[in-house]
């Protein structure tokens, strides 16, 4: 038979990711081969990075491919070398510049990334178990959450930063050719960090501006800000001139605001002392101009009556593009309302609220008349309790959540990288907790308290107290460090109520530590100070300026509380070996437990432990007995239901 040409099918070349040219360039640089395996592979999803002579092999094996590649569609010079080193030593010995060389001319052994691949494949260790800790486990599944978040999305995302979120995306809009999908273009790699824009203004983190001017028209273009970041159109800002709104009053005005805004603004300035109350007022104010120029197309003060009952009903349903979920108020994702709307509650505190900002307008005479007057509030459900007592967690469950925030807390010993910052996270958010569920504070409350408020608590009977006029350990301006005896402290709650509260043992020894991280002795006298405070400043232009505007040591601010708690509770429910004990139901509680719930803890565990109800109003700041009773009837309940599944039991 003649012989006949035949084809010779050869495999596909072995691919290769950065992180293999990374590694294989420090192999090349002498650097040991675990240490190689430690900086840029993880063992779990890397076999070959098990051993050092497994990654050996690897990097060897990689060399090799590289070389005959580069034999293949290299310059002859560099082939030249390659094939005169590999006669002198067996195999190529490549420097730093030969492997830029090889790896030059070995374009096909470079794998090309698609939206499939974990994200093991290409990036550092360290980032890719922080971005699956957020359950981004696949790079298509990246680009979906930085779509979905914007600009700021790293924030949610524990310490992977601004510019190390700026280097991720950066790199996915590189390869979104080959992913196929891209990532937004308001998600932006120019600057994550707020900045001065050409013009001389302000630019948000997100790299939008943060005077963002409402776009009328087209929904899909709509860019809505928030009241801090707000602008109008000229004609819609019920300014002086052929602009000024129809309601305007025609006498002296009491106030200097030339138009709605600076109205508006003139109104929440009354509570600027009054953080919480801020917050909401500017929330339902914010919402309703929004309406008002986007919608309506009118001024604020131009609104009358229907358009008034108008609002209302929208409230009921916002518009498709006015809800969204929470994003921060930097974010060009911001909207006003959540997905789920409102409920009737919720819409007729909006109804009070913007009916007294109104009756202010008109009291200072920058309104004619207030048209909210002749709205009536929706209709709600008067209910027997608002108060969502049944968060509470058990006394079983209160228990085991202590325990394992201080065996969380005593990580700082591990030699892992990163673990003695996350256990200062632990000991912080220790500290908070237990001053809600020990002393029965409110979020803004733990948020406000400082040091200088806290003094040492005279028990009867107790050893420490001083006793017949002599001066002892009761006259210290700071508690024994050496003992874990109680304290009290005296706050400025809800209403500007002031009241005395106490603060348990066990707090004073968390807060101990807390201030031990923070480089601050708990117990010098004199010393001052919020008792909770973060240990790092976030690289934004409010964390910034506030840092700047308060000093060194700067408080959290009542949502940073609140997420560091909930983040804290959230990653103790993860780790069933620490609460093994515990039921399903109980699981999903603490999974759903949010700061508030703790105070509810200190009340139900109050009246269980018959604390008088008046000495429990007290130390909560009910302005009723009333609400403190509610905790009385919800002890009860839980009382019977255990004693009917007992006898239910017992007669089976």
């Amino acid at each position: 038979m003649a012989n006949q040409p035949q084809q010779l099918t050869l495999p596909p070349p072995r691919t290769y990711t950065r992180t293999d040219f990374t590694a294989l360039r420090a192999f090349v640089q002498r650097l040991p081969a675990t240490t190689i395996a430690r900086l840029y592979y993880d063992p779990e999803h890397s076999p070959h990075a098990a051993s050092a002579d497994a990654m050996e092999r690897y990097l060897r094996t990689m060399r090799d491919d590289l070389v005959q590649l580069a034999l293949l569609h290299g310059s002859p010079v560099l082939a030249d070398h390659l094939k005169a080193s590999i006669r002198q030593h067996g195999s190529a010995k490549l420097t730093a510049v030969t492997l830029r060389m090889v790896g030059q001319a070995s374009t096909l052994a470079a794998a090309v990334p698609v939206v499939t691949h974990p994200v093991h494949l290409w990036f550092r260790p360290l980032i890719a178990q922080r971005l699956s800790g957020e359950g981004i486990s696949t790079l298509g599944a990246l680009i979906d959450y930085c779509n979905a978040r914007g600009g700021s999305w790293w924030r949610s995302v524990p310490r992977i930063g601004a510019l190390r979120a700026r280097t991720i995306v950066a790199w996915l809009r590189r390869h979104q050719a080959t992913l196929g999908v891209s990532v937004a273009a308001d998600v932006d790699t120019g600057s994550l960090v707020p900045s001065i824009g050409p013009n001389g203004a302000n630019r948000g983190a997100d790299g939008g501006a943060e005077d963002a001017v409402i776009v009328i028209g087209d929904p899909a273009e709509l860019r809505l800000a928030p009241f801090e970041h707000l602008a109008v159109p000229v004609e819609l800002s019920g300014g002086n001139g052929t602009s000024r709104g129809l309601n305007r009053a025609t006498s002296f005005a009491f106030i200097r605001a030339e138009h709605d805004l600076a109205a508006v603004h003139a109104y929440l300035h009354r509570y600027r002392d009054r953080p919480t109350t801020l917050r909401a007022y500017t929330r339902e104010l914010e919402r309703l101009i929004l309406w008002s120029v986007v919608v309506r197309q009118k001024a604020l003060s131009s609104l009358a009556v229907e358009d008034c009952e108008a609002y209302k009903d929208f409230l009921k349903a916002p518009l498709p593009w006015f809800t969204g979920p929470k994003r921060p108020r930097s974010s060009s994702r911001w909207r006003p309302f959540a997905p789920e709307g409102l409920s009737p509650d919720s819409q007729a505190y909006a109804v009070r609220v913007l009916r007294a900002a109104f009756a202010w307008l008109v009291e200072v005479r920058y309104l004619a008349g207030n048209p909210w007057s002749a709205v009536h509030e929706p209709a709600t459900i008067t209910r027997e309790s608002s108060m969502q007592v049944h968060r509470a967690l058990p006394a079983k469950l209160w228990a085991h959540v202590r325990e394992a925030l201080d065996e969380r807390c005593e990580a700082s010993g591990s030699e892992a990288p990163g673990a003695g910052d996350d256990a200062r996270q632990w000991r912080a958010a220790r500290a908070a907790i237990l001053l809600m569920g020990d002393s029965g504070l409110r979020r803004a409350e733990a948020t406000l308290a400082r040091r200088e408020d806290l003094r040492p608590a005279e028990v009867r009977g107790d050893p420490g107290s001083s006793r017949g006029g002599s001066s002892g350990p009761a006259q210290r301006t700071s508690p024994d460090p050496g003992r874990t005896t109680p304290a009290i402290w005296t706050i400025i709650g809800k209403r500007r109520k002031q009241r005395t509260v106490p603060v348990s043992g066990a707090t004073i020894v968390a807060l101990r530590a807390h201030w031990k991280d923070r480089g601050w002795d708990f117990d010098e006298p004199g010393v001052q100070g919020p008792l909770i405070a973060p240990q790092w400043i976030p690289a934004t232009r409010t964390a910034l300026d506030r840092h700047d505007a308060e000093g060194d040591d700067v408080p959290y601010t009542i949502d940073a509380l609140g997420r560091l708690v909930r983040m804290a509770v959230q990653r103790l429910s993860a780790h069933t070996a620490a609460l093994a004990n515990f039921s399903a139901e109980d699981l999903v509680q603490l999974v759903n437990t949010s700061a508030h719930a703790f105070r509810h803890t200190f009340g139900t565990r109050a009246v269980a432990r018959d604390m008088p109800t008046d000495v429990v109003q007290a130390i909560l700041g009910h302005a009723s007995l009333q609400t403190t009773s509610i905790y009385v009837r919800a002890e009860r309940r839980r009382m019977l239901e255990a004693a009917a599944r007992y006898y239910a039991d017992d007669d089976g």
